[in-house]
């Protein structure tokens, strides 16, 4: 073969051409292929490729995660701007509906006011009171302090009161109260009092028999010309409200003369300041947890007690005072639990509370412990009626001596307490109950455990604007009796 002769697609001229517009056509079509595969987006191709630019490109990569972040950010913003302003219009609510509450207890605490302005006005100031009157217990005035006390320099030598008997049957009802650290520390009762516009004639405060005779308190109280009242436990006074259990002061102690010295003691150092005092001894006897209580729900003996035991040691307690002649100072206040949720329910009974009872010859005023308080019972419509009437039932089948309400308050939760609070003076307005001579308020805020689960009962006479309201102006109604004293 020679190796001059044309190859096979060239041996002719025609051949030659048309090989060269196959080659034109083909690199054409390849052109048009490449085109439409990078012109596609969602071309596969064209998506590895881009994967693969991005994977070698680190300001790609950041670019796409901080889209990414960006879109996360905006949804989250969105939803936060949704909540608050959701939670804003929650607010207004709230707020126009608290002013409109503030608005109408600012109204009636000054129709209150302007109530206590024209009694002061008209003379009423406390001259009638439950507190002046007849004969004084040290031959003085009975009001021996001015404008509640302050800047007394008055020596116990000097300071007078009322006697025993006047103090007994008061023209005008009693208004008591008890506060943190009164009658050695005034500042809380006086800053309450002022809020109300009138102050208490009777302060309260508790001593346990593990103390003496506190004199000061007697002296204080009566430098502001108040009546002191005082609740006398047979515990130490610092035991822990949440056991019934104190051995060394058992009922049958005390009974059989283990605590003699000590009352002897007591009875002689109430004679020496020579100004009455009320003494509400062992109080809420009837209910099961203090340990002068007789038995338990389930009818068992609290702390060694038996039954009858407590009018045994009311009696031997008086008996001693008598001997001492301290009972021409002393009221002497037996003031039981409110019944309405006693437990078991025959601690609910008349003949319960009869087997309680020291007798008319012991006692100078009956009384009551009574709270609106948590939990409800069904059928509970949160009047001072509810509250009280059952327990003042049994008070006046028992006896026809006075009915002094020796601790009582209401719980601000749920918000029933200025409604409850204008029932309790509505109660005073009813001609009922004109044998209640008065009522000690327990002004405090005091965490407890009712049914095993710990609550906070805030009793404040001021704890919410409302409520103080309802105070003063029920307090301040003429139809209501109470000996009116303007607070400075």
């Amino acid at each position: 073969m020679s190796t001059s002769s044309p190859r096979f697609w060239a041996r002719s001229r025609t051949n030659a051409r048309v090989t060269a517009v196959a080659a034109l056509v083909l690199a054409a079509c390849l052109v048009a292929v490449s085109w439409f595969v990078w012109s596609t987006p969602e071309n596969p191709v064209r998506k590895v490729a881009d994967s693969v630019i991005a994977a070698t490109n680190p300001l790609a990569v950041q670019n796409a995660q901080l889209k990414k972040k960006l879109s996360t950010t905006s949804d989250t913003v969105a939803s936060q701007a949704v909540r608050l302003k959701r939670q804003a219009a929650a607010a207004a609510v709230a707020s126009a509906a608290h002013a409109k509450e503030m608005a109408s207890a600012q109204q009636q605490l000054a129709a209150a006011q302007q109530e206590i302005a024209r009694l002061k006005a008209d003379g009423n100031d406390g001259s009638g009171g439950s507190l002046s009157g007849g004969s004084s217990a040290s031959g003085g005035s009975a009001h021996p302090s001015t404008g509640g006390g302050k800047g007394n320099t008055q020596t116990a030598a000097t300071i007078t009161a009322p006697s025993r008997d006047s103090l007994l049957h008061p023209d005008k009802r009693y208004f008591g109260m008890y506060t943190e650290q009164a009658p050695f520390n005034w500042a809380t009762f006086d800053a309450t009092s002022k809020k109300i516009g009138v102050q208490p004639n009777v302060v309260g405060y508790f001593s346990g028999w593990d103390e003496n005779f506190r004199s000061s308190a007697v002296t204080r109280a009566w430098q502001q010309g108040r009546l002191p009242l005082l609740t006398w436990e047979s515990r130490p006074i610092g035991a822990d409200n949440n056991t019934n259990v104190a051995p060394e002061y058992s009922l049958p102690k005390i009974i059989d003369g283990g605590f003699d010295a000590y009352l002897h003691q007591y009875a002689k150092d109430i004679i020496a300041t020579g100004l009455p005092v009320a003494i509400r001894l062992d109080h809420e006897m009837n209910g099961t947890w203090y340990p002068w209580s007789e038995l338990t729900g389930a009818n068992k003996p609290i702390n060694g007690n038996n039954v009858g035991d407590y009018v045994r040691m009311w009696r031997h307690v008086h008996d001693i005072f008598q001997q001492e002649g301290a009972n021409n100072l002393v009221i002497w206040v037996w003031a039981p639990n409110i019944i309405n949720n006693m437990r078991p329910a025959s601690h609910a009974t008349q003949e319960f509370l009869n087997g309680y009872y020291p007798g008319d010859d012991y006692v100078d005023w009956v009384g009551l412990s009574g709270y609106l308080r948590p939990p409800w019972r069904a059928g509970n419509d949160f009047t001072s009626s509810y509250t009280y009437d059952a327990s003042l039932n049994q008070l006046r089948a028992l006896t026809t001596k006075p009915i002094f309400l020796a601790e009582v308050g209401a719980s601000e939760t749920d918000g029933h307490k200025a409604t409850w609070v204008k029932s309790f003076f509505d109660g005073f307005a009813d001609p009922k109950n004109a044998d209640i001579i008065g009522f000690s308020w327990f002004s405090l805020a005091i965490t407890s455990y009712v049914g095993g689960e710990r609550s906070t009962n805030d009793w404040r006479i001021d704890s919410r604007s409302d409520s103080l309201a309802a105070f003063s102006q029920g307090i301040s109604r003429p139809d209501t009796g109470f000996a009116l004293i303007p607070a400075d």
